[in-house]
């Protein structure tokens, strides 16, 4: 039997990524999957990538991931773009869209949004109605066509922690390490294989996101102070204008 921990939603955040990788070690948990947005928003996005590729067993792409690989005439796109190398673009292009593992008799699975896209945003009650909640349960194109539909559904995306339980399964957001915006605090989540019903708990990881700040200023981030409202008072920074200043 295995503990999985589940983490999403980067967003260049090298202060609360390392906080949360810490708290996970403290539990002696050695399998990490990430859903994906490693970068953007923060200002480490490549450090970030290299802690994930040293550190996650399996790794899917979120809608940063994907359209920062794109040419864009945004000067705040353009300031994380300059800030990869390479071999961080490869890494990303590499990433596939979703995983499938079978535990304890239950098909799980994840991704960053939606089963049929990174930038389909699903949210929850009362923002969508339950049929939107309940196709997180479906089959596409991007997934592949299956005998069974998930028991457990895992994703990321709106930066928040929820979790509903239907009559075919479990629809679970585990919320964001780097932007999270229900509560300040980094946030991850435990997928315990070692209980026979895959229990899942919700994790906290408080960070010094004063530093963070510090760091962001220093290497001249855009946008900072709507940074600093994400980061210190959990305030989304506005409808997005476009997909690339989405979340």
């Amino acid at each position: 039997m295995t503990k999985i921990a589940i983490i999403s939603d980067i967003h260049g955040n090298k202060t609360a990524l390392e906080a949360v990788l810490e708290d996970i070690k403290q539990r002696e948990i050695d399998r990490i999957f990430c859903l994906g947005d490693l970068i953007g928003k923060g200002p480490q996005g490549s450090a970030c990538i290299e802690l994930i590729q040293k550190n996650c067993e399996k790794v899917i792409r979120g809608n940063w991931d994907v359209f920062i690989q794109t040419p864009s005439e945004s000067e705040f796109i353009q300031w994380f773009q300059e800030r990869l190398s390479v071999e961080d673009y490869q890494y990303l292009a590499s990433l596939p869209f979703h995983i499938d593992i079978e535990l304890n008799g239950q098909l799980i699975r994840f991704f960053h949004a939606s089963p049929r896209s990174e930038f389909e945003r699903i949210l929850p009650s009362p923002i969508h109605p339950i049929e939107k909640r309940l196709s997180m349960f479906e089959h596409s194109e991007e997934t592949g066509f299956h005998e069974n539909t998930p028991d457990i559904v895992f994703y990321g995306d709106i930066h928040a922690t929820f979790l509903e339980t239907f009559d075919n399964g479990i629809l679970c957001n585990v919320g964001s390490v780097g932007n999270s915006l229900d509560l300040t605090a980094a946030s991850y989540a435990i997928l315990d294989g070692t209980q026979p019903n895959n229990a899942i708990q919700f994790v906290r990881v408080d960070y010094d996101r004063e530093l963070e700040l510090q760091i962001a200023k220093e290497m001249g981030l855009p946008a900072l102070d709507k940074y600093y409202d994400e980061i210190m008072l959990a305030k989304y920074r506005g409808a997005p204008k476009n997909r690339e200043e989405d979340k």
